[in-house]
């Protein structure tokens, strides 16, 4: 079949063996040579093709409802409902999401781009389902990673307490984004290492009914299926739970796939179905990593797996910046200890969990608990560093209020990932931090400009006692490492270009101020660049001085407006009753779509040069 053919999975319910099979491998192969082009989620969708294939061909999506868990893993699926004309587009500007986004299609019932959610919302929809009287399947797609989160455990409580049936498929690769972690992980291990349960009720029945004592006994069971489960899977978390359990089975194999789903379409009440893949299936490269770089990647030559995206040699991604600094930090300071939740590749911690291994801590997907665990170290003595995206920092919001900052404890947070994120869209987007951490007392949140700011700024963070929040980007900056630490005045700002003729004064942070000096210099504008280094607290110093002067103050912020730098500026200036004239750019109230992030900034107007021009607009209408 022609993938650009496929526009209804309908269509594949007639197929052999073998018609599907080939469907798999065309699947896999348009895969490759699709995110080699455009970038995205690739080890995590070769890995479900064949579980993607065998479920639509057994389910009836739309009328029966598949909820990918986190929803990165859904390009076969979207395949399969008729998008494959449209991913020369994906995850580009106005294109077609790396993620699951119900206004593409029918098909896509439920969106993430966190883990652990699926379950709950599958037990919501499998009520909704009862109490109208409808007969449908409600299936949920989860990972064993994302299996650790909190939040599946308090749908599982739920969904084995109740007699709404809800099938969860649980897709086993061993990996999250790098190899997971932890007891239930280990768990996981003993039931990969067991022979498939299905088979062995299957073994057991077929012995027993060979003789009339056998039948005999049969007969007399009242199940044979719970007196293996006592000895298989009562000891495991599902058992525990109350949950029926079917597996492991091959993920790979189409026909035990729709095998196991036949028999679970037929189960009465909630059933769990342990399917095995393998991460990356089908390209050497993502098979053999692990380590999580191919997770998501960039575009890359197929035939080699080189990127294609090249950096200058002086060039270091933001979040590396930081780990280096923190090695320097901790081979001095041996109560500097690591946290993330999942994220040693993505935050760029290998180099520190090598070197430092009993003083580098994997939490799993579970952000809440790295949260406070953090605090429990920072209380005990330690100095905790805690990694983790802006994104997934607001499902600690809780913890950090309650268990960090109530308590005033030495942590310092560094928040990756902040502002936009480019392709991953709104899910992702780390726009949302500051005004999460804005109303919390005792907190400080910084932002610094460059490298050396930022190894300055960790440094300055580590002296203090109080919690600190560092946030920085994606991207890759100019590295340079100084020679000499150097301590920052909490809550001091730096005025740039200032001369007696200036013209405006714009109030920025983070790299927007790096690239805002550059612009001013090159381009000979009169108008000074503020480098709010410090979101909280903020420079009252400064802000009165540059208010003495009574030109525009132009705000500039690659955030949301509400609740950002902008607002703790404008209710200083209102508490004093100042009479200032004050222009704020930034995010307005919105979810910002997926896409570069050039053609994000232009989308919203945030780009350097639209800014500039609308300064001078203001300028101009000033002297006017």
């Amino acid at each position: 079949m022609n993938l650009l053919d496929l526009k209804d999975p309908k269509q594949i319910k007639d197929m052999n063996y073998d018609e599907l099979n080939q469907l798999c491998l065309d699947i896999r192969n348009f895969l490759i040579e699709s995110v080699s082009k455009t970038g995205g989620h690739l080890s995590s969708n070769l890995g479900v093709v064949e579980l993607t294939v065998a479920l639509h061909y057994i389910f009836n999506s739309p009328n029966d409802k598949l909820i990918f868990d986190v929803g990165h893993q859904c390009y076969a699926h979207k395949i399969l409902t008729g998008r494959s004309d449209k991913f020369s587009s994906l995850r580009t500007y106005n294109g077609l999401s790396g993620f699951i986004k119900r206004k593409e299609s029918e098909h896509d019932i439920w969106e993430a781009g966190h883990a652990s959610t699926s379950l709950s919302a599958a037990l919501g929809m499998a009520i909704a389902r009862d109490l109208d009287h409808q007969d449908h399947d409600v299936v949920a797609i989860i990972g064993d990673g994302a299996l650790t989160g909190g939040m599946a455990f308090e749908a599982l409580n739920h969904i084995g307490a109740t007699d709404h049936k809800v099938i969860i498929i649980l897709n086993d690769n061993n990996m999250s984004i790098s190899p997971n972690v932890g007891a239930v992980n280990k768990m996981f291990e003993k039931l990969r290492q067991s022979k498939p349960y299905t088979s062995l009720k299957k073994d057991v029945k077929g012995v027993l009914k060979t003789s009339g004592v056998g039948e005999s006994i049969l007969s007399g069971m009242q199940n044979v299926k719970d007196l293996l489960k006592k000895n298989l899977i009562d000891d495991s978390i599902f058992g525990e739970f109350g949950l029926n359990y079917f597996g492991p089975v091959n993920g790979h194999d189409i026909k035990e796939m729709i095998n196991i789903f036949k028999l679970a379409k037929e189960q009465e009440e909630s059933v769990v179905i342990h399917i095995m893949t393998n991460k990356g299936k089908g390209f050497s490269l993502c098979e053999e990593d692990r380590h999580g770089y191919w997770h998501g990647v960039g575009s890359f030559d197929p035939n080699t797996g080189i990127s294609l995206t090249k950096l200058p040699n002086e060039y270091m991604p933001w979040a590396q910046i930081v780990s280096e600094t923190l090695i320097r930090l901790a081979k001095d300071d041996r109560q500097i200890v690591g946290l993330t939740p999942a994220m040693i590749n993505g935050s760029k911690l290998e180099k520190f969990f090598a070197l430092f291994p009993n003083r580098a801590f994997d939490c799993g997907i579970a952000e809440e608990h790295a949260a406070t665990l953090a605090a429990g170290l920072a209380v005990a003595g330690k100095k905790p560093f805690l990694a983790i995206y802006s994104t997934f920092l607001q499902r600690a919001y809780d913890q950090i209020n309650h268990d960090i900052c109530r308590m005033d404890l030495p942590v310092v947070i560094g928040i990756d990932h902040s502002q936009l994120v480019g392709e991953d869209g709104e899910t992702h987007h780390g726009i949302f931090d500051i005004g999460i951490l804005q109303p919390l007392p005792n907190i400080i949140i910084a932002h610094p400009k460059d490298a050396i700011e930022t190894q300055n700024m960790l440094y300055t963070a580590f002296e203090q006692k109080h919690p600190f929040a560092i946030r920085y980007n994606k991207n890759s900056i100019a590295y340079q490492e100084n020679d000499h630490f150097e301590h920052i005045k909490i809550g001091s700002w730096e005025l740039f270009n200032h001369t007696s003729t200036t013209k405006a004064f714009i109030i920025t942070y983070g790299y927007e101020c790096t690239k805002l000096i550059d612009k001013i210099k090159n381009n000979n504008l009169d108008i000074a660049i503020v480098n709010a280094r410090f979101i909280k607290p903020i420079d009252h110093d400064m802000l009165d001085k540059i208010s003495a002067f009574d030109k525009p103050i132009i705000t500039y912020e690659i955030d949301m407006l509400n609740g950002g730098l902008s607002s703790s500026i404008i209710n200083y200036y209102n508490d004093k009753q100042s009479s200032v004239n004050i222009f704020r750019f930034g995010i307005g109230d919105l979810y910002v779509q997926h896409g570069s992030n050039v053609e994000l900034k232009k989308g919203l107007k945030l780009d350097t040069n639209s800014f500039i021009d609308s300064v001078i607009k203001i300028i101009e209408d000033n002297e006017n």
